[in-house]
């Protein structure tokens, strides 16, 4: 007896470790599209013999005349291949950025909800054209080698686990996936309008590298990913053991600034980094972390470093010290603040 088509296959056999290797009830979160309705369709299958419930979520952004009559097609398609429950949410989308990153934050809060309703992991559809768009994206925008990191797989977030079985599949074989078990998908105008970065890196950027390089740059972007989170992922080990180490020398939510200056940049700022969202500074970014470092490495008697939400760093007698809000008129001035200069 013959198996099921090639495409077909390749969706199973990616989804299988990843359910197998935990008892957690699965939600796959379904667009419509080609990638999440083979995804979804692959988890019904596996399911059955893995023994987890697999059930589905759509959510309904309202951004397009329709979208709550395609969000309750989705739901039947869903509740046709058999998971359970399917859930529709609708969402109201809101806030800075722009629409498409207001989207992505109300569907992932959204998404989290329901994971945590229902004790389940999210799936999701992102594939390996996925993962190089997202590297690419990184690289032009210069954000840090996190970001040219791509996606994990398995990622937890506040107690929410994030699962993406198909980083290692293309877009075209989800596509396939699809035709060959005759399962009606909804191709998503955003995704082709070039009004938005990530559809043109799609339709121009990324074909035009394929051709000029002459092709598999797709996968090598995808390796190159994989290759850097792991370096990433050490760094993170080794500047978590040292700002353990260094916190308990302390004792009291400060930071020796004196051991931190031999350390070498990546490490330290990865220290700094860890201490300062330890003490839930928000939105942390590289300007404020290297003015916090400079403290150490450039140490010339500055005062208090202002962060995001009020809070800022000085250093006295050797040590960072964190400030909250608070206590920003109580900070001593730079006079009082070190051992005298160099």
């Amino acid at each position: 007896m013959s198996g099921p088509p090639p495409a077909v296959a390749a969706l199973r056999s990616a989804v299988r470790p990843g359910l197998r290797g935990s008892s957690l009830s699965v939600l796959v979160a379904c667009s419509g599209g080609a990638d999440s309705v083979a995804l979804a369709a692959a988890l019904a299958f596996e399911a059955r013999d893995a023994g987890v419930r697999v059930g589905g979520v759509t959510v309904d952004h309202g951004l397009q005349p329709g979208s709550d009559r395609r969000a309750g097609e989705t739901a039947e398609l869903l509740g046709a291949l058999g998971l359970d429950p399917v859930l529709v949410l609708p969402v109201d989308v809101a806030g800075a950025g722009g629409p498409e990153a207001a989207a992505r934050t109300a569907r992932y809060a959204a998404l989290a909800g329901a994971a945590r309703e229902h004790g389940a992991r999210i799936a999701l559809g992102h594939t390996l054209d996925d993962q190089a768009e997202t590297v690419l994206l990184g690289l032009g925008r210069g954000s840090g080698p996190r970001s040219v990191a791509g996606m994990r797989a398995d990622r937890e977030d506040d107690g929410v686990q994030w699962w993406r079985p198909l980083l290692g599949v293309r877009r075209a074989t989800t596509r396939q996936a699809c035709a060959d078990q005759g399962l009606t998908v909804w191709d998503d105008p955003w995704n082709t309008d070039p009004a938005y970065t990530r559809a043109r890196l799609r339709a121009e950027a990324l074909p035009l590298l394929e051709d000029v390089l002459g092709g598999g740059v797709a996968p090598a972007l995808a390796r190159t990913a994989d290759l850097l989170r792991e370096d990433l992922d050490a760094l993170d080990g080794l500047a978590a053991a040292e700002l353990a180490r260094l916190a308990a020398e302390a004792g009291d939510g400060s930071l020796p600034a004196r051991p931190l200056e031999p350390l070498p940049a990546a490490l330290r700022r990865r220290v700094l980094r860890g201490w300062l969202l330890a003490a839930e500074v928000p939105d942390l970014q590289a300007v404020h972390l290297h003015a916090v470092e400079a403290l150490v490495t450039g140490w010339r008697g500055q005062g208090r470093i202002d962060l995001p939400g009020g809070a800022g760093v000085l250093r006295t007698s050797g040590t960072l010290v964190l400030r909250p809000p608070d206590l920003r008129r109580a900070d001593p001035g730079p006079a009082a603040l070190e051992e005298p200069l160099p």
